[in-house]
């Protein structure tokens, strides 16, 4: 997840409502979350100590500059809770004064007290209610959103404190927008009110505020600008109906009401069905909630697979012909392991024919070596050779690099930069010969014969005895002699043999070899030797030659993508684990959750429509 570079899910609201208030909120013992909110210097904290009963919260003729969050528990609820598991992110305090939530501190604080026998107007705080006063949403410290934030993704019901002033502001309507997306029951209060005359105006403010917003009043109260009341925490609130009517503009009540009464007569069921519903809702939001998250994960996940198919070790060294070993070399070994496997009397006279073939032959090497000078060992020459083709490769590597680099791949770049800085390079060329000088290309071949061979023998036992009574009846029916001879590397068959006979005395020396045991067939080389003896198998023969010299070239290829390793160092594993991400049983689990939660939502949705 962290190659992907996805922001934290801490970042995202659907996640923080699941923490904050799913997840804490879903017990047995389930609570009612109530939030007083608003800008700044609105009389919060008085609707909140109205609430309370008390002076809970700090009030001023100025703004207060509410900082941290305080709430009010019914009696005996933190002894039946867990308060931190409650409240996700904050730092759970015990409440002693109304000036606490006044200090700056850089961690998100919540002062907390039980409403233990205390008398809230005429109504007891109910065992289920939890009010909470909080940090202004428009404040000049962007921290103080954070915690507003927070308190609103926790809360079911939002008391949400207006005035003139502060009813249109961007920040207030931003945050009441999320507010109205999670479906959450709000009361408004309309504060410092001038009455009777704003009457008349209060209801043109209120709904340019839910047009801006989207949230929908479930009850409406305005209250006066009156100082001395708020002080004396004897502020009248008085209900209005909304929408407005024009009976109920001539019918309005100089009755307060008691706004904890209000809160304590909610019908809790509905409620809380009715804000799970918003929150489930925020969780399974095509584009900002889980699917729209696990479709940042895909889109993530295939460019990681995209730059990892460019980046592969098989794409950036694409050898298009690697430079085949020497056929001497390789026939000189697999006449040593086909030796191995003769046994008796085949043994000994094979043995005797290898022997007379040597002989032969010596005179001829000597001849060329006058001739044209000490013969290069083909496999200096093959190392020679395959260091070119590996310097033409690791340049090849680091021009596709660059390109990709300066193509500017936003995954790419930060990690390619580090790997073509300064003098990589030339220090991968420098560890690279040091490695490939090292090599034993004799061993190499050797323990490629050997596993070649022996898997031969055992997947194709037919052509295996074939071979077998071949090797036999060479022995002592000579025009057999040159189809075992090819497996003992004695004779030059197809294609791809004749090269590295004709470059030297060894061709006439096979034929002499022949000869000087009174073969007669060996006049001419290639198919037709075969065809006398065994046509049917000298396409195969040919094609487990070739296979052997495609499982060398392959098994050095495979050595230097090993060693490319070095220069890309985790990068290949990274790309590919980033990749691999929705294929994980751990993102399934959450799209198979993810169907059963939008399966529960359609049930509430139709529980919900019952009860209305």
């Amino acid at each position: 997840m962290a190659a992907l570079k996805l922001p934290p899910l801490e970042t995202h609201e659907w996640f923080q409502i699941l923490v904050r208030r799913l997840l804490p909120q879903l017990g047995d013992d389930s609570f009612l979350v109530v939030a007083v909110v608003g800008g700044t210097n609105i009389g919060k904290s008085v609707i909140f100590n109205h609430l309370a009963g008390f002076r809970a919260s700090a009030t001023s003729p100025l703004a207060s500059g509410t900082k941290h969050a305080t709430v009010l528990l019914p009696q005996g609820f933190s002894q039946k809770h867990h308060l931190p598991e409650v409240f996700p992110g904050f730092t759970l305090m015990p409440w002693e004064n109304a000036e606490q939530a006044l200090e700056e501190n850089d961690q998100h604080l919540l002062f907390w007290r039980e409403c233990d026998a205390i008398r809230i107007g005429e109504t007891d705080l109910p065992d289920n209610l939890l009010v909470l006063d909080t940090p202004d949403v428009d404040s000049v410290a962007v921290v103080n959103w954070e915690r507003a934030d927070h308190v609103r993704q926790c809360a079911d019901v939002l008391v949400a404190v207006l005035t003139q002033q502060k009813y249109n502001d961007a920040a207030v309507k931003k945050f009441f927008r999320k507010a109205a997306e999670e479906n959450k029951l709000v009361f408004v209060v309309f504060n410092q009110c001038l009455l009777p005359e704003d009457e008349a105006y209060w209801p043109v403010w209120v709904e340019t505020f839910c047009k801006e917003t989207g949230i929908d009043p479930a009850a409406l109260f305005i209250a006066p600008s009156d100082r001395r009341a708020a002080e004396a925490n004897s502020l009248p609130f008085y209900e209005r109906q909304w929408p407005t009517t024009e009976a109920a503009t001539n019918s309005v009540s100089d009755t307060p009401v008691d706004l904890m009464r209000e809160l304590s007569e909610l019908r809790f069921g509905e409620i809380k069905l009715q804000t799970l519903q918003g929150s489930l809702q925020q969780l399974v939001d095509p584009n900002r909630g889980i699917p729209g998250w696990l479709a940042e994960i895909r889109k993530g996940s295939k460019q990681f697979a995209e730059a990892g198919e460019i980046l592969s070790t098989e794409r950036l060294a694409k050898i298009d012909r690697w430079p085949n070993i020497p056929n001497r070399t390789l026939i000189g070994h697999i006449r040593s392991w086909w030796g191995e496997q003769r046994e008796g009397w085949t043994a000994s006279v094979h043995n005797f024919y290898n022997g007379v073939g040597r002989i032969v032959s010596t005179p001829f090497q000597f001849i060329r070596k006058q001739l044209v000078g000490p013969e290069e060992p083909p496999l200096d020459a093959y190392r020679k050779q395959e260091w070119d083709t590996i310097l033409q490769s690791v340049e090849r590597v680091f021009e596709r690099l660059t390109w990709i680099r300066d193509i500017g791949n936003p995954l790419l770049v930060p990690r390619l930069e580090k790997i073509l800085a300064g003098d990589a390079r030339s220090k991968f060329i420098e560890h690279l010969r040091e490695r490939h000088n090292a090599v034993d290309f004799d061993a190499e071949i050797a323990t490629l014969v050997d596993q070649q061979l022996r898997e031969f023998r055992q997947n194709s036992p037919d052509y295996y005895e074939f071979f077998r009574r071949i090797d036999t009846v060479a022995a002592a029916a000579r025009p057999a002699v040159s189809v075992v001879l090819f497996m003992t590397g004695m004779g030059p068959v197809g294609d791809t043999l004749m090269p590295a006979v004709t470059d030297t005395a060894l061709q006439s020396a096979l034929h002499f070899t022949g000869e000087a045991v009174g073969a007669t067939v060996l006049t001419t080389v290639g198919d037709k030797v075969i065809s006398d003896g065994a046509s049917t198998s000298v396409g195969y023969i040919e094609a487990q030659f070739r296979r052997l010299h495609t499982a060398f070239a392959q098994r050095r290829a495979d050595w230097l993508a090993h060693e490319l390793q070095i220069v890309m160092d985790s990068l290949p594993q990274e790309l590919a684990a980033a990749a691999q991400l929705p294929n994980q049983s751990e993102f399934g689990n959450v799209s198979t959750q993810l169907h059963e939660l939008q399966s529960l939502i359609a049930r509430l949705s139709a529980e919900s429509a019952s009860m209305s």
